[in-house]
């Protein structure tokens, strides 16, 4: 099996010492994002914008993969409020259908650049 780095201007470059995703075989891992935009690599305002960044962000680099959202098998979400988790079930609604991923909600004391959410993703394609 060969490992290939996933790269694209769609979503925010890394700020670290780390890839956008990496594929291995089927399956692709994607790094945590923030409410980046891409355009400008600032944060978007607000935790409604910010989700809806983390999600466009996440298909973004699904895409670059050769996949899309649909093909999420596992999803992390890191909220520094749980208050807001009931808002990212309502826009996650937006982005995936049933059958929906396995997911895990954690939080946490802060996170990069005072982002007020972050998540990252496991895709399996079989194509």
């Amino acid at each position: 099996m060969t490992k290939k780095i996933i790269n694209t201007d769609a979503a925010p470059k890394a700020i670290g010492v780390y890839s956008q995703a990496v594929r291995g075989g089927q399956t692709v891992y994607l790094s945590g994002q923030i409410g980046l935009d891409p355009a400008d690599m600032q944060m978007v305002e607000g935790i409604e914008a910010q989700i809806m960044r983390v999600f466009e962000n996440l298909k973004a680099v699904a895409l670059a993969a050769g996949g899309s959202l649909d093909d999420t098998v596992k999803l992390n979400v890191y909220l520094v409020d749980l208050a807001h988790f009931s808002r990212v079930n309502e826009i996650m609604a937006k982005y995936f259908r049933a059958p929906y991923p396995a997911r895990a909600a954690v939080g946490v004391a802060a996170l990069p650049r005072g982002a007020l959410v972050e998540m990252d993703a496991i895709l399996f394609i079989d194509k």
